[in-house]
């Protein structure tokens, strides 16, 4: 399976659902990279992506997870992971990404540290 991606908002957080493998084989991580390239173009700071459902992911996903971490570090935005399971989470944790990138389980405790002590209104 490749790479889909849907997204959705929590207030002014662009969480993206994640489903297949984000690899250099199959395309998947430059469709990954040029929907977060697309999202912060068009003003979007803080992005959650849910890797759930992410089946694998290779050095070239992780770059690009790193690339865009570091972009909206420097504009004042955030990148934060969600869930990754199984091979995803081993891959991340081989590259200590999960060191460097905050990294949460639970989608509301993700969603509460972009706000810090904010109320958040579920809009998922």
């Amino acid at each position: 399976m490749g790479l889909q991606i849907s997204t959705r908002e929590c207030s002014d957080v662009t969480i993206l659902d994640l489903i297949g493998r984000s690899t250099i084989n199959g395309g998947e991580s430059e469709l990954l990279s040029k929907h977060l390239r697309d999202l912060t173009a068009s003003g979007k700071c803080k992005l959650l992506p849910n890797l759930v459902n992410l089946s694998q992911i290779d050095s070239s996903g992780v770059s690009i997870i790193v690339e865009m971490s570091v972009s909206l570090r420097r504009s004042g935005g955030e990148l934060k992971l969600l869930s990754p399971r199984g091979r995803v989470l081993d891959v991340l944790t081989v590259f200590r990404l999960i060191d460097v990138v905050p990294c949460f389980d639970d989608e509301t405790e993700a969603l509460e540290s972009f706000f810090g002590s904010q109320r958040i209104a579920q809009n998922t």
